[in-house]
């Protein structure tokens, strides 16, 4: 791995973590920390022994508490179209599955970056909004998108609209965050989805990544169509004729990945 600047990598068995590493700065989201997790992701996603990967951000006050309105201040539309936005492209497309440990602010570009993953995380003390209207400006790493087709129209509405903040419970009662667990408790909870995740047939999981992503970008058709090119797919696999044997078996499958 590379020697990061504004992030820090490991490894825990088949789990990948990628932590956002400005703590004094609650994590804040310039191009170089965005650009280098989009490289880090990258690279576990090509890694075959990574088979999920967690996001987190480091210190206890914020995952990320939106983007550094600093360096975006005397940008013009050129320098922000080629200043580092296609990085959250780059993100968009890892197909290993993603899950976002959140403990604290998740703010802007932060809420963007979770909406990036999924599977969300937060504790209880975690708090969540869109506030670039306050600056006169709207998101524009997905939030508009994302936040309607989870949330809802309305919601989403008064979230883009007021910038305010809303709570992990009122989110996850929306369906927008998975568990909400005790302060401290997030990176402990995702781990142990993760591992959950990573025990399963490597394959199989990104091509249900896969199949399910479908479901925000096509038509019920064309959705349904990707789901049995996937399902078919996986007949070409050892893993799932190690699955099946097992199942007959009564024992636990053992995946290669393969």
């Amino acid at each position: 791995m590379p020697d990061y600047k504004y992030i820090l990598v490991e490894r825990n068995e088949n789990v990948g973590i990628a932590t956002l590493n400005r703590p004094k700065e609650l994590n804040a989201l310039n191009f170089q920390l965005v650009g280098e997790l989009a490289s880090a992701l990258e690279d576990f996603d090509r890694d075959e022994a990574i088979h999920c990967i967690i996001i987190t951000g480091a210190g206890e006050r914020a995952f990320a508490a939106g983007a550094d309105i600093k360096e975006m201040a005397d940008k013009s539309p050129l320098e922000m179209m080629s200043g580092g936005f296609e990085a959250w492209q780059r993100i968009r497309t890892i197909k290993t599955p993603l899950i976002a440990a959140i403990n604290g602010y998740a703010l802007g570009g932060g809420l963007e970056l979770a909406m990036h993953c999924d599977i969300i995380i937060a504790t209880e003390n975690s708090a969540f909004g869109q506030p670039e209207i306050k600056l006169g400006i709207i998101p524009g790493a997905g939030a508009t998108q994302r936040l309607a087709r989870t949330i809802g129209k309305y919601r989403t509405m008064e979230m883009v609209l007021t910038g305010s903040t809303i709570s992990a419970h009122e989110l996850a009662a929306h369906g927008l965050i998975n568990h909400v667990v005790p302060a401290g408790e997030h990176m402990t909870t995702a781990m142990k989805l993760a591992q959950t995740i990573a025990a399963q047939a490597p394959v199989a999981t990104r091509l249900a990544k896969d199949a399910i992503l479908a479901a925000f970008e096509t038509s019920l058709e064309e959705g349904l169509r990707i789901e049995q090119k996937d399902f078919f797919l996986l007949f070409t696999t050892q893993d799932m004729r190690e699955g099946m044997q097992a199942f007959i078996e009564k024992r636990k499958a053992t995946f290669q990945g393969k």
